[in-house]
């Protein structure tokens, strides 16, 4: 694997640990990568999965949220996603006064679901404009 600066990134596991075992995800593709470090001195980071924004949470984001936004006011969608970050996924640093935003790629599904519905309650209030839920179905006009 290679990130966007063509340098390697290393492989990321995941599993379960049971009855003091780790239960790999995937244990072919672990022994692959495994076999790469024969006879090397290797480090093991053990960590408890964060559960990250779901497929559907991104797809709601992106696909309802920012569009029907686009449209509104029109921005483009990066416009619109940055703006969106600035107002519900920021705060300022107390030691440099610099504002930090949060991506959203590495929000949980909790907090992303709190940043959806500030958006969508931001929308209601300030633009007058309805954000359907994620869960809801999607209403068509005859």
């Amino acid at each position: 694997m290679r990130n966007t600066l063509g340098k390697a990134m290393n492989p990321l596991f995941c599993g379960k640990v049971e009855k003091g075992k780790l239960i790999l995800e995937a244990p072919n593709r672990f022994r692959v990568h495994l076999s790469k470090y024969e006879g090397q001195y290797v480090e093991v980071l053990l960590r408890k999965k964060k559960s990250q924004r779901s497929i559907q949470q991104n797809r709601a984001y992106f696909g309802i949220a920012v569009d029907i936004l686009c449209e509104h006011t029109g921005f483009s969608r990066d416009e619109m996603h940055d703006a969106l970050k600035q107002k519900f996924a920021s705060r300022v640093d107390d030691k440099t006064g610099l504002t930090i935003i949060e991506s959203t790629a590495d929000m949980d599904t909790v907090r992303f679901n709190k940043y959806y519905e500030q958006i969508q309650q931001w929308s209601a209030e300030f633009l007058n404009v309805y954000i359907p839920s994620p869960s809801e179905p999607p209403m068509f006009e005859l």
